[in-house]
């Protein structure tokens, strides 16, 4: 895994062999934060990263200097690897949550400029996501939603879509409340 942007650019982590998350490409990052980069100002931005992975999205949202990162992974191994890369980047402004992304959206209070949610591609309540976040509170007026998923998935229909783009394999629907 390799941070593409910002003040962590070029630092690399290997998460090891026993690790089961399926990275977003660098290509696919790179192309998304182009985007984002040139729509918002991170600095004054709260980030929530659902089933976080490797943390890899969240480490481009604070290398690039948003206001604060919420990761959540329920996958223990997973969990502890991101505590690990936190701590060696000395990441001070981030909280990380052992836990279920759909419990978690339904029990917090936080509010969230921008959600980033990347689960398993065979996770059975997939076309599930898009609701469970966007029918509760944690998204800010004027917030974006952001759902990596394959090409199988069409969100187009959806109320709150606003677009989809699509990187190789890596499909990112937009949405906003």
């Amino acid at each position: 895994m390799r941070i593409i942007g910002g003040t962590f650019k070029g630092r690399i982590f290997h998460p090891g062999k026993k690790f089961k998350a399926r990275p977003t490409t660098d290509i696919a990052k790179e192309s998304l934060f182009n985007i984002l980069e040139n729509r918002y100002e991170f600095s004054n931005k709260n980030i929530l990263d659902l089933f976080s992975g490797t943390g890899s999205m969240a480490y481009e949202f604070l290398s690039r200097g948003c206001l604060s990162a919420t990761l959540v992974e329920t996958h223990f191994t997973h969990y502890k690897f991101i505590l690990e890369v936190i701590d060696a980047l000395k990441i001070e402004n981030a909280k990380v949550f052992k836990a279920n992304a759909f419990k978690y959206v339904q029990k917090t209070t936080d509010r969230y400029h921008i959600i980033f949610a990347d689960p398993p591609f065979d996770h059975p309540k997939f076309d599930e996501i898009p609701d469970a976040v966007l029918n509760t509170d944690i998204l800010e007026q004027d917030g974006l939603f952001i759902l990596e998923h394959p090409k199988e998935y069409n969100f187009s229909s959806h109320s709150c879509f606003k677009e989809l783009r699509t990187y190789g394999k890596v499909n990112f629907s937009f949405f906003e409340k």
